[in-house]
């Protein structure tokens, strides 16, 4: 008896991959509202069915290409305090500097997707995934900047983190409409000096 052939994962991966990457030119260009399923699949090289397997509709296709932007972000910043412990880096304040460069970088290298989520008119319950997502990059600034050494300094407080993570959130909206990158380099410089003197010793 011949064994069935095995299943080809990567295709699956690509179609994946050139269903999100379709569907990032067409919402950034339309927004979620006018967006067109037929011009998505066009762009993709794919079928109807392929993404009703996938992502199962145009809402489930727009809340994945929010995922997948938010994965990339914070590959970025985890990298970004990695580098920084790498390079000695111990102080809480530091290495949240570290992450929050990295998520802003983010911001402007995808400020089209950036525009997209800020502009609202998403699917509904897009507002409860976005805040759901905000808690969880709240709740890992806490951890984060609760890893200093026991020196007998008062740890950061629920209050504080949510400050200054809200205040990176919003830098990275206006970061994502500055007119060129020299003012989204200049802004973002300008709010993380302002956080580093908020933790310096």
């Amino acid at each position: 008896m011949t064994a069935a052939a095995p299943a080809r994962p990567g295709k699956a991966a690509t179609t994946r991959g050139g269903l999100l990457s379709s569907a990032r030119s067409v919402f950034t260009a339309s927004g979620f509202a006018e967006a067109s399923i037929a011009e998505v699949v066009a762009g993709a090289g794919a079928s109807v069915g392929w993404l009703y397997h996938h992502f199962g509709g145009k809402a489930e296709l727009y809340l994945a290409l929010f995922e997948d932007s938010q994965q990339r972000q914070e590959a970025r910043a985890a990298a970004a305090v990695r580098r920084a412990r790498s390079d000695g880096g111990t102080e809480p304040a530091e290495l949240f500097v570290a992450g929050s460069r990295a998520y802003l970088d983010g911001c402007w290298a995808e400020r089209d997707l950036a525009r997209l989520f800020l502009a609202g008119g998403g699917p509904p319950g897009f507002e409860l995934v976005a805040r759901r997502r905000y808690r969880e990059w709240t709740a890992r600034n806490a951890t984060l900047l609760r890893q200093g050494p026991d020196d007998g300094v008062e740890p950061w407080g629920d209050a504080l983190v949510l400050v200054l993570t809200t205040v990176v959130s919003e830098a990275g909206h206006e970061v994502a409409v500055c007119e060129d990158e020299a003012a989204a380099t200049r802004l973002a410089g300008d709010v993380l000096a302002l956080i580093a003197r908020i933790g310096a010793p």
